[in-house]
């Protein structure tokens, strides 16, 4: 009854451009997201719309798929963290799959994760990423206790990785608010 067409684009609000209707600018951008991601995946469809700050920023997200610290399961319990708590419906159900299937995490711990529940790992260094990251996005506060913990276990390097990665998930996760991209979200096929 109240539904405007002009309310809805291809992914989300966001109307996307077909790869063969893209600007130069905008078609160069893409390709180097492919090039580096393999892929332009969600929220960098939506950041195509500004091809020169997502051809600063990919580089960061290529990062954490090759080159962190972390692996693989413990950036899957940081995103998860930082997804649940911002309701990010799209990423929360992407990353809810990718946890499990390519984290290897067991799908009760992501469901917790998500929800905001307690959850707990055997494996100490994922249980310390986890203490990590929900401390930081929780309650904004580590205690020297964590803190020392956390330097000892996955050093500097791990901890600027774990807010680094939870800085980079708030972008997604607000972008993906800012355009109303729902869990189902596909976009154009290219």
């Amino acid at each position: 009854m109240f539904e405007d067409p002009e309310d809805f684009g291809t992914f989300g609000r966001y109307v996307e451009t077909p790869v063969d209707a893209m600007p130069p600018e905008t078609r160069t951008a893409y390709e180097y997201t492919r090039r580096l991601r393999g892929l332009v995946p969600g929220p960098h469809k939506i950041w195509l719309a500004n091809p020169r700050l997502l051809t600063a920023i990919v580089p960061t997200g290529a990062y954490f798929q090759t080159d962190s610290s972390l692996s693989k399961a413990e950036i899957e319990i940081v995103t998860n963290v930082v997804t649940g708590h911002w309701r990010s419906a799209y990423a929360a159900y992407e990353h809810e799959k990718i946890g499990v299937a390519l984290g290897g995490l067991d799908p009760r711990q992501v469901e917790a994760i998500v929800a905001g529940r307690p959850a707990s790992f055997d494996d100490p260094r994922q249980q310390l990423v986890y203490e990590l990251a929900s401390s930081l996005v929780e309650r904004r506060v580590i205690p020297v206790g964590l803190y020392r913990r956390a330097k000892g276990t996955i050093g500097d390097a791990g901890i600027v990785d774990v807010t680094v990665l939870m800085g980079w998930f708030t972008g997604v996760s607000l972008t993906l608010a800012a355009f109303d991209v729902p869990s189902n979200a596909v976009g154009l096929d290219q």
